[in-house]
């Protein structure tokens, strides 16, 4: 069995740190804890898992501070977690399992991060992530905020999960002023966080900026394809904010350039033309998504809903508005079958009932 040292960098993780821990705990075989300059209870936390907790000067770079987590590590693969996460049961028995059965070889283990979730906790948003890395193999950190690991050789698909559950908001502007201390510093952002800064300023309703950041990232052509497709997305989104209706649509049709249609993309454009009472296109583009394959592997921001509850329900809707009302209820029934407790659901339903009587 291959041995995993968990390395974890916190900052004033009080309220959810002994939840992660305890939720690690007996998976791992040892705990690594890079405090960056906690005034809270955290380090007396920690201290109640392991002995191994170091300090680290924070210096505004993620990087840093998880490679220096990941140089204390003594086991043969690092593991990293962020404080509000924390491994359900099944993924604790899936984690081990794992542990039992992995062969040496493999590098990097990639697993499902789960980080959205509707109002009955079914996931709702998901992409893969490394998260057990090889220790002593010469993969680190880069990135100063977003941080990411390159995998180099051998590359493994787990089953078990880790899920963010955050209980109180982090600093909404602490990445965007890191990224922007760059730029003032003169670091020119390479591909990945050129698209992660278009991100955050669209989080911040800097719409024009972040439109231009976007568009650059895709003229220069160096970008991944799952960003590429992001970025197209987002471009529409900025597109639309600004009132653009015309070049959100293209924006959108411009995902196809890179790779087949994502249910994601399929969903957007369908909302475009019932945005704009185009019943028959919209529902085109929704039934689309239904034959597009989801395949999470690809490492791309995955929306489940998207491959399933969210196009039957606004297939409902379509038929719905065309007269078509058997149409619209069996593509009702059909989102039942994904989410028999959705609200959208259950009053369709009530709707249709009191048509037929």
């Amino acid at each position: 069995m291959v041995s995993v040292s968990l390395c974890m960098i916190v900052k004033n993780e009080e309220d959810v740190l002994e939840r992660c821990l305890e939720s690690a705990a007996g998976l791992v075989d040892e705990i690594i804890i890079v405090d960056t300059g906690s005034t809270d209870r955290t380090r007396k936390i920690a201290a109640r898992f392991t002995d191994k907790i170091f300090d680290f000067s924070w210096r505004d770079d993620f990087s840093a501070a998880r490679n220096a987590s990941f140089s204390h590590a003594s086991m043969d693969y690092c593991m990293w977690l962020d404080a509000d996460d924390i491994l359900l049961d099944e993924d604790r028995k899936a984690f081990l399992a794992l542990k039992e059965s992995l062969d040496p070889s493999v590098a990097v283990v990639m697993a499902p991060y789960h980080t959205g979730f509707d109002e009955s906790g079914r996931v709702t948003f998901s992409y893969y992530r490394e998260r057990l890395i090889k220790n002593r193999e010469g993969m680190s950190w880069v990135g100063a905020v977003h941080e990411a690991i390159t995998p180099v050789g051998q590359t493994k698909y787990a089953d078990f999960a880790v899920t963010h559950r955050k209980t109180h908001p982090s600093d909404p502007d602490r990445n965007l002023h890191i990224y922007q201390a760059q730029l003032d510093a003169g670091v020119e952002l390479e591909p990945r966080q050129q698209f992660y800064y278009g991100r955050e300023l669209y989080y911040h309703h800097r719409w024009d900026e972040a439109l231009a950041v976007f568009e650059r990232f895709l003229e220069e052509g160096r970008g991944w394809v799952e960003n590429n497709i992001d970025a197209c997305c987002h471009c529409a989104y900025c597109h639309k904010e600004l009132g653009h209706d015309q070049a959100e649509l293209a924006a959108l049709l411009h995902t196809f350039v890179y790779d087949r249609p994502r249910a994601e993309a399929c969903c957007e454009i369908g909302h475009w033309f019932l945005r704009v009472e185009r019943y028959r296109q919209a529902a085109y583009w929704y039934a689309l998504a239904l034959t597009c394959t989801r395949d999470d592997r690809k490492g791309g921001f995955v929306s489940p809903d998207c491959y399933g509850y969210l196009p039957c329900i606004q297939l409902c809707l379509c038929y719905s508005r065309l007269g078509d009302q058997k149409r619209a209820e069996t593509f009702n029934e059909l989102a039942a079958a994904f989410k028999p407790d959705s609200p959208a659901v259950l009053h369709n339903r009530s709707v249709f009932q009191a048509l037929s009587e």
